[in-house]
């Protein structure tokens, strides 16, 4: 078992940044992969990206590329998820998930064992 908390998310003006954090407790987070997925209302839960179990492996998602990083803390058992550049069509509920499965993160939400409970971004135009 492994239990994930999102926090960070806020209001952000269009072209700020904010900084989602999921800590992880329970079994070694290096077990696992971390997805992050976002949903906004009306719309499919979308994949965002995700870091391999060890960090070497980081994926994106169209829609983010070159704007969102997701940087990885084993030691403090905890993967960020960095924004830049946000637009409002990143509103959303942001979620993070874990994988104990795949060592590199799969983008399919159905793949993923654990989950947070989400956290709100909304980014005002």
């Amino acid at each position: 078992q492994v239990q994930l908390v999102e926090s960070g998310g806020g209001l952000v003006q269009a072209g700020g940044s904010l900084r989602l954090s999921c800590a992880a407790s329970g079994r070694t987070f290096t077990s696992f992969a971390v997805g992050w997925f976002r949903q906004a209302p009306g719309k499919e839960r979308e994949f965002v990206g995700g870091i391999s179990r060890g960090g070497g492996n980081i994926y994106y998602g169209d829609s983010v590329k070159g704007r969102f990083t997701i940087p990885r803390d084993n030691a403090k058992n905890t993967v960020y998820l960095q924004m830049n550049s946000l637009k409002p069509e990143d509103t959303a509920v942001y979620y993070c998930a874990a994988d104990g499965d795949y060592y590199s993160p799969p983008r399919t939400r159905n793949e993923y064992d654990y989950w947070g409970q989400g956290t709100q971004v909304t980014v005002s135009s």
